[in-house]
């Protein structure tokens, strides 16, 4: 393009600009309104509750029953690769909330917002590693906690409630 229409080009964009400004806009977070819920973080910490009772309520079959244990086995390797996955993926979900939803403006009403979230997700770290029915109550609790936060930045009451 010659310089001359590249010019003309500008002058009719900034006189468009002039005529039409675009309005000012204002976000309160990084995306549109509805990409975060909490309602992932249930799901997936449900399932770990769910995993763990699972493992701990496993009987261990007769050492001499080769076939058992062989299925006993897998089962149970089942179970925990089930168990570790939902605790990583309510980890990623908790901290995404945590970064990328709520903003300072939330410490005011919400003054122990970091220490809920960090230690939400150190009890997912906790479930990952160990088999512990109480922290995987635990962890349902402070997704429960974080579920009323949340909703209430937004005012509104959305009940909390288990699918089991």
């Amino acid at each position: 393009m010659s310089k001359s229409v590249n010019t003309m080009f500008n002058q009719i964009a900034t006189k468009l600009k002039e005529w039409f400004p675009a309005p000012e806009v204002h976000a309160h977070c990084d995306g549109p309104c509805g990409v975060y819920d909490p309602a992932s973080a249930r799901i997936t910490a449900e399932a770990v509750y769910s995993m763990t009772k699972k493992i701990l309520e496993l009987e261990v079959p007769a050492a001499s029953d080769a076939k058992a244990t062989i299925a006993y086995q897998n089962t149970l390797s089942r179970y925990i690769a089930i168990k570790e996955e939902q605790a990583q993926k309510t980890k990623e979900d908790i901290l995404i909330l945590w970064t990328d939803y709520f903003k300072p403006v939330h410490l005011e009403a919400y003054p122990d917002l970091h220490t809920t979230f960090w230690q939400a997700a150190k009890l997912c770290s906790a479930c990952k590693v160990e088999v512990s029915l109480e922290h995987a109550q635990e962890l349902l609790d402070a997704v429960q906690k974080i579920h009323q936060m949340f909703w209430a930045t937004k005012n509104r009451d959305i009940t909390w409630y288990k699918a089991s």
